[in-house]
């Protein structure tokens, strides 16, 4: 989920009730609703011309006490502009719960806070996206176009964005690499960036999130209802993170190590997105880890990270960090919330009240995954011969080595066949594409068309959701879906 700022996201995602009844009669001023910003005074906010305490819900922020402390004794709507999510009639509902009374009429005029909107810098984006949330902007291409091209194009690559899109510019950009003692740390612009060796690798980036929309139907997750469509792939190039690494004067240790990434998007606290990947793949030449700054031959769009992202393929996108700032070698992982307390896979069996991130790993290497982009479900086949068309691609290099597709729910398969793109062995970066001509069963009416990968470690997609359903929707790998109806 990121870190929501603002109380309407703490408690729609939470779920937490008001312990006691409160009298909402009560008349106050904006100078009595300023008083109120400790635990000890309580801890007032206001929305429009209502009045709440939430003292009850500081600590239970998710993304801290000090994101939502940024309110206290004051109005929330300057931090409800950053996420539009809250602005939702449930949300609305359950903060109801916590109001303690009205403002007076003399207080009830708009607050003059500044509210300057975060996100009105935003860029331009493709109509064709299928926008799963406007701020951020969180988007997905159709599946009809996803599979058109081998290399996604720039303007319908999937989008997943946590913050406002920054606005930098490449003359002034600096990246900085934090040296080891006794090496030298590194302030890098984009022209010295441009002198280390050029490397190119064509990669597939996966949103953790991606196909989130089937585990929602066994049961609600949270979370942007992606579809099938939260991955891509380009072309990208930049310098190696190793090579960087070693001009600063990094090199492989014997203990446990980390390299942590910081963007320049970040939310009114200052706080900025960051991730984390272990030293020893950041270190690895055959890991081809980037330093990006071009994508599909262009400079970066200001959407995927520009002036220069990280690229680390085979990894989940979270560890993709855009707009990179800072890079730190570190005894642990990134202390960064989407690295701490998100992106992480739990049992069925874990709910928001017994959920324990500290207990889960951090995704990395994403599992084996297909899907189908042609038919689209629900469609009508008008012929007696369909077909079907997805995607197939596999985390940590591994090459996807076959795609079965069944028309009948899997009682039996069929062998589809794959793209000719070269894969080279533990480093099958990027995904395949695949098709299936099939002729339709004499007599039927509808088809359930499934699909499923197999990699060269002969690992397989599992058959259902359900026993992959988490409270996160992550890692979502099941059996893709589709039911059609054959025209008379």
């Amino acid at each position: 989920m990121g870190t929501l700022l603002g109380l309407g996201a703490a408690l729609a995602y939470h779920d937490h009730r008001c312990r006691a009844a409160q009298d909402s009669t009560r008349i106050y001023t904006r100078e009595e609703v300023k008083s109120h910003t400790s635990p000890e005074t309580r801890i007032w906010v206001t929305l429009g011309s209502e009045v709440f305490d939430v003292t009850d819900f500081v600590d239970l922020h998710p993304g801290g006490p000090s994101k939502l402390m940024l309110a206290a004794g004051g109005p929330l709507e300057p931090f409800w502009a950053l996420y539009a999510v809250h602005n939702q009639s449930h949300i609305r509902e359950i903060l109801a719960q916590y109001k303690i009374g009205e403002l007076s009429p003399e207080d009830k005029a708009p607050s003059t806070l500044k509210t300057s909107d975060p996100y009105a810098d935003d860029p331009i984006r493709h109509p064709a996206l299928k926008v799963n949330s406007q701020r951020p902007f969180n988007a997905e291409p159709p599946p009809e176009l996803l599979t058109e091209n081998y290399i996604t194009p720039n303007p319908i690559f999937f989008t997943r964005n946590h913050l406002p899109v920054p606005n930098l510019d490449p003359d002034t950009y600096r990246l900085h690499i934090i040296g080891p003692p006794g090496g030298q740390s590194l302030s890098l612009s984009l022209d010295d960036l441009h002198q280390f060796p050029k490397h190119e690798i064509t990669a597939t980036v996966q949103c953790a999130g991606n196909r989130r929309s089937e585990m929602n139907q066994i049961k609600e997750v949270r979370g942007l209802e992606w579809s099938t469509g939260a991955i891509s792939t380009a072309r990208w190039a930049g310098a190696r993170l190793c090579d960087v690494l070693a001009k600063a004067g990094h090199q492989l240790r014997d203990a446990e190590a980390h390299v942590c990434f910081e963007g320049l998007d970040s939310d009114p606290t200052g706080t900025a997105y960051g991730a984390s990947i272990p030293l020893a793949r950041a270190m690895d030449p055959e890991a081809e880890v980037l330093l990006a700054y071009e994508m599909n031959g262009q400079p970066l769009p200001r959407d995927h990270g520009f002036p220069v992202r990280v690229v680390v393929p085979g990894v989940v996108g979270a560890r993709h960090v855009k707009w990179l700032g800072k890079v730190s070698v570190e005894p642990e992982e990134s202390y960064s919330h989407w690295q701490r307390r998100d992106y992480k896979g739990f049992s069925p069996s874990v709910d928001w009240d017994s959920v324990d991130f500290d207990s889960a790993p951090s995704i990395q290497e994403l599992p084996v995954q297909s899907a189908i982009t042609e038919p689209k479900d629900g469609e009508i086949i008008e012929s007696r011969e369909v077909t079907v068309k997805g995607y197939a691609w596999s985390g940590g290099g591994r090459a996807v080595v076959r795609v079965d597709v069944s028309l009948d729910g899997g009682l039996t398969w069929q062998v589809a066949e794959l793209d000719e793109e070269k894969q080279c062995p533990r480093k099958a970066w990027a995904w395949r594409l695949w098709q299936l001509q099939a002729t339709v069963p004499p007599g039927k009416k509808e088809l359930n068309i499934v699909c499923k990968a197999v990699d060269d470690s002969y690992n397989v997609q599992p058959d259902t959701v359900a026993p992959i359903w988490n409270l996160r929707g992550v890692l979502n790998n099941a059996w893709h879906r589709v039911h059609v109806r054959v025209a008379p």
